[in-house]
This record gives structure tokens, sequence and C-alpha cells, in this order.
């Protein structure tokens, strides 16, 4: 998911990370306690004194102990975020992802935060639905699918390779290189010809939402909840259409964007699983018509599909972080008058002309490079950040809920997503200790991570393959 790009708490993000935002945990795990070998029965019996074992208390794992150990668990489970945001001016020869550039994703920082697999994201802005808005919609989404392919086959072949089914994710995992998949959000750019499905699918696609933030032609957004205003009161024909193609093509149907009646529809028709690729539960946070029902949850259970909850900041506990914004907010303003300067929201900073707001931005970056070292003691103390504890308990929610087999991790990194913590790639090794804190198991793990995606793929593409026979095609 795009968001706004002058939200404060992104604009810090990357001088929070320099000054240590990893979380702090106190808590640790018991380890089971192995009870004493038993003897075979013989047939003297055992002298009186042998009669009661001598028993001790197990004592607790170290933190040491359990840092180490779920190093080990992170290390051997494919680690895999499900929606990450992309710029193509980063997918230039001289500007690119083999260079730890100023964004939340990027090669290196997959290296050191040993994440193995990057979904990124055909990301198109919902807009008319008119051919002009298509065109260009069709343009945007084009140059974005040629980026990802243009890193996998040119900028950095070596080190990262398109993956389209689970088992080249498996094969590229084990040669020791990163793996992109490609997911489109917005499935707007296909215009009104549903041939496009096939297109998409062939140029990578495996998964696609039927709509963002708007109504497109195929589906009902969420956002109709803002001003009870809806297109097509769910589906529209097309979207019913589109459902059917990406079911036969072998594209996962995306329900983190559309409205509640969409996805109710859309499960309902839809005869493979299907995937939220990003979204929280909204049973802890109400406020939020981004996240998901338990009824939704639920029927994507049943269906057999997989929920990647998602670490949006605002999603996951929206009150804790507008209190935290203010407070943030409030450290900048004083800082900014200490300058001389004037601190705009970023409505006011986006109506600006090109010249103004790079001027505006200098400011900006000025005024976070000195709020950094003054967060913990002037914002977090009053405030506290969202974290990845906060994350998790929307994980444990969904697994307590639907079961650990549908849930999964998302970070819609470079898209608005990060909590402290898990502010970008290179802290993802803070989500799996976080999980083994809380006693998750090394395969609970791994399904969580990964294994539980790659399931919903080989079902979604062996039912394609099962209604492109029976069509004869």
């Amino acid at each position: 998911m795009s968001e706004n790009l002058n939200d404060p708490t992104r604009v810090i993000r990357s001088f929070r990370s320099r000054w240590a935002l990893a979380v702090t945990f106190a808590s640790s795990l018991l380890l089971a306690a192995c009870g004493p070998s038993e003897t075979p029965a013989t047939s003297a019996p055992a002298p009186a004194a042998a009669a009661a074992p001598e028993t001790s208390t197990p004592a607790a794992e170290s933190e040491e102990a359990l840092i180490e150990r779920a190093r080990g668990i992170h290390e051997r489970v494919i680690v895999m975020d499900t929606h990450v945001d992309i710029n193509t001016a980063n997918f230039a020869p001289d500007t690119n992802y083999v260079q730890d550039l100023d964004t939340q994703v990027n090669l290196p920082k997959m290296e050191a935060g040993d994440m193995d697999v990057a979904w990124f994201v055909v990301y198109t802005g919902q807009g008319p639905l008119t051919e002009e808005g298509f065109a260009a919609a069709e343009a945007n989404a084009l140059d974005k699918f040629s980026a990802i392919q243009r890193l996998a086959t040119e900028i950095a072949p070596d080190q990262i390779e398109l993956a389209y089914t689970s088992d080249d994710v498996r094969r590229i995992v084990a040669s020791g290189k990163k793996v992109a998949m490609i997911g489109v959000e917005n499935a707007y750019p296909m215009g009104m010809d549903i041939g496009n499905v096939r297109r998409y699918y062939e140029l990578g696609a495996r998964y696609a939402s039927l709509s963002h933030n708007g109504h497109s032609q195929f589906a009902d957004s969420n956002t109709g909840e803002n001003d009870d205003i809806w297109l097509h009161n769910g589906l529209s024909d097309l979207g019913r259409e589109a459902i059917a193609e990406m079911n036969k093509w072998g594209i996962i149907i995306d329900v983190s964007h559309p409205s509640y009646e969409s996805n109710k529809e859309t499960i309902e028709l839809s005869r493979a699983p299907v995937m939220a690729s990003h979204s929280s539960a909204r049973a802890l946070d109400p406020s939020v018509s981004r996240n998901l029902y338990d009824d939704e949850l639920l029927a994507i259970r049943d269906n057999g599909g997989v929920v990647q909850a998602v670490a949006f900041r605002s999603y996951v506990d929206s009150e804790k972080q507008s209190a935290y914004t203010q407070a943030l907010r409030t450290l900048q303003a004083d800082i900014a008058d200490d300058l001389g300067y004037t601190l705009l929201t970023p409505a006011e900073a986006r109506a600006l002309d090109a010249d103004a707001r790079t001027a505006y931005l200098a400011q900006l970056s000025e005024i976070n490079e000195l709020a950094a070292p003054r967060i913990a003691a002037e914002v977090d103390v009053v405030a506290p950040p969202v974290d990845v504890s906060d994350f998790v308990d929307h994980i444990d929610y969904m697994v307590e809920l639907i079961g650990v087999d549908h849930v999964g991790i998302s970070g819609d990194f470079d898209g608005g997503g990060g909590v402290t913590g898990w502010a970008d790639a290179s802290e993802t090794f803070n989500v799996t200790l976080e999980l083994v804190r809380r006693g998750y198991s090394e395969e609970e793990i791994a399904k969580i991570w990964g294994e539980n995606v790659l399931r919903v793929l080989d079902e979604v593409q062996r039912i394609a393959e099962e209604i492109q026979a029976s069509e004869g095609v």
C-alpha cells in the first residue's frame, strides 16, 4: 500500500534506525523439563534406596541461549515478506537495490536481516475509469513489471532471481540467492479487457487485488466506509469474470483492500484459496477499515487461504500511533521554531510547488536529524511507539482464531509500513525473536514466515491446471 511520503513517522525512519530502534525484550521462556530415563523392569525388586530418584527444577533458558535458538530458526526457515512497494527510479543502472539505498528493502538490508523472499508490488493508485485513466494506469504497471524483471535479469542476477512457483522459491533459496516475486496491488491497470489477467500472469504476477483505495471497475474498496458511497455494492460483473480468470491462470486473489462485501463475494466465488497480502485484525483495531473482521478471517480459513498480518503502525494500533505522532510533531515543531522554520502538515507540504517542496524537505531533514537523538527521552517516554510486540499481538490473535496454517507476515515496506523493532528488512530477525519468546515452535514459525503462502500458491496453481485441462486450454 503506497501511503503519504510526508508522514512524519516515515520521514524520520532512517534516522531512528541509526539510534538503536530494536525492541528490548525482558522476558524469557522456560524449556520443558526432561524426566529421568526409566530402566527396564527386572525380576528382582529394586533396592529401597533406589526407589525415589532425585529430581531437580529446570533452569530458565538464558537470554543468550534464547537469542541463539531464535537465530538458528530464522536461518533455517524461508523468510518471506509478501508486500514490498517499489519506486522504479531505484531500478536504474546507477541507482538500484544492490546499494543500501534509503529504502526499507534492498539487497543489503535483505541480507542483513536474512529476508529470503520479497514480493515486489506493482502498485497503481486508483484513477478515473476512462480510456485515458486505464492507459495511464497500464503504463505505470508495465513500468513496474519491467523494473522488477530488470533487477533480477540485468542489475543483480547473481544476487536475486524471480520466482514463479514454490519449487522456484526453494531452489533459489538453496542456491544462496534472494528471491523476488511479483504481486499486483490494484487490478485497475487491466482496464476492461479480461484477457489482461492472463497477460499479467505471463508477466510474472502471482497475486492481484481487485481494488485499492478507491472503487475500481472490478470491485468496491474498503474506503467506501468513509462516505458510505459504493460503486458496485461489492463486485461488478467484470470483477466476477476476473475471479474466474484468476482461478483459471493461477493468480492468487488478494483481499487486503476491497470492501467487506467485495471480499465476502470473492471468497464465495473463488474455486481456489485467497490471500490477504497485508492485513491486520479488526478486532484489535476496529477503527481501521483496512483491517479484516473476524468473519472475513474465518471465511479465508474455510477457503484454505492465508492472511498476512501487516506491520503498519496505524493499522496495528491507531490510537497508540496517533499519540506517538502527536508527541513527535510537538518535538519537531519546537526544533522548527528554534531554527526559524515553519512545520507544515503533510497536506500543506504536498500543495507546494516543486521548488518550494524541495526546499521544505531539506528543512524537514534538518529538523529530523536534530530530533533523532531526542526521540527516546522526549517522545517514546511520553507516547511509546507501536512496536514488534504490538504487531505480533495481531499474529497471536489470528492464530488463535483461524489457526497457524492460515497466518503469515508482511511489512508493507516502502509503502507506509514498519514498526519499532522492524523498521526495515535489516531488522527482520526481531519478528522471529518475538515469536520464539511467545512459544512458537520452529514448525509454526516456518509456516507463518513462508510455508503457508507457498502452500496457497501450490493449490492455486494446481486448481488452475485442472480448470485449463477441463476447458481444453
